[in-house]
C-alpha cells in the first residue's frame, strides 16, 4: 500500500473537505404562462401551471 510521507495537518484536511458541502442558489426560471420567476420543473404557484398546462384552478 502506498503510505503518505508526511501527516497532513487537520487545516488542511478539513479545508478540502469543506468544499463538498456548499450549497448553491437554485436556479430560477421565468414561468412560460405568467413570467414569474419559478424553479424548473415545478409547478408555478402565481398561475398554477406548468409545461403550459393549468393544474390548479386560481380563484380570482
Amino acid at each position: 500500500m502506498i503510505c503518505p510521507k508526511k501527516k497532513t495537518s487537520k487545516a488542511r484536511r478539513d479545508k478540502r473537505r469543506a468544499q463538498t458541502w456548499k450549497i448553491a442558489m437554485p436556479n430560477l426560471v421565468p414561468c412560460t404562462k405568467c413570467g414569474e420567476l419559478i424553479q424548473s420543473h415545478r409547478m408555478c404557484k402565481a398561475c398554477g401551471s406548468y409545461k403550459k398546462r393549468e393544474f390548479l384552478k386560481k380563484a380570482e
